[in-house]
């Protein structure tokens, strides 16, 4: 429901792992397989020239230093700049209010309810069931209208269509005090110890 890049988080861990995996094969060829070795001690070799060749080229003149370290730092900045606004998505689209109308009454102002109201009671309502491994509420802003998530983990033998129902009739009862609707989803869940498919509800 938020909006967290969930397609650019797995492309990247899908590089970051194809990476590491290529890293350590090559590491353990190394170790293992002696022509491998000579191979990677040669093409060492040749890169380093290559290198020491590159900053020989690229120094300011009159002085030792080189421009392409500067090169480098403007590289890792940008690096560091992609990575903080990367983290910076994730998560995003909580929020922390349900309900935000004007009020129509002689004193002019508005009526807020925060999305701790709805949170809190649900979670009291939910709290100490035992067909419940766990239970948690979230609130959401989707496209400017608030919404709740409700995600739940069922001990094993509970019917999830059945567990859908009954925390529907306490989103009804919320609604009911709240006195508008909201938009929610409920997320069965299966872990280690329910050992059972998942289902999701949208009312």
């Amino acid at each position: 429901m938020n909006s967290t890049p969930t397609l650019l988080n797995r492309v990247l861990l899908t590089l970051l792992g194809l990476k590491l995996l290529a890293v350590g094969a090559l590491l353990v060829l190394l170790a293992t397989v002696p022509a491998v070795a000579d191979w990677w001690h040669s093409w060492s070799a040749a890169a380093w020239s290559a290198a020491s060749q590159a900053f020989d080229a690229t120094r300011f003149p009159g002085r030792p230093e080189s421009w392409l370290w500067i090169v480098v730092a403007l590289v890792l900045l940008v690096v560091v700049g992609l990575m903080v606004a990367w983290i910076a998505q994730q998560g995003k689209g909580r929020s922390n209010l349900l309900v935000a109308e004007e009020d129509p009454g002689d004193v002019p102002g508005d009526v807020r309810i925060g999305g701790g109201v709805a949170e809190q009671a649900l979670k009291q309502a939910l709290a100490g069931r035992p067909d419940l491994a766990s239970a948690s509420v979230t609130t959401y802003d989707i496209k400017g209208t608030p919404a709740l998530k409700i995600r739940l983990l069922p001990r094993q033998g509970v019917a999830p269509h059945l567990l859908a129902e009954e925390v529907a009739g306490l989103v009804d009862a919320l609604e009911a005090v709240v006195g508008r609707k909201t938009p929610v989803l409920i997320h069965i869940g299966a872990g280690a110890r329910t050992r059972f498919g998942r289902a999701e509800r949208v009312r």
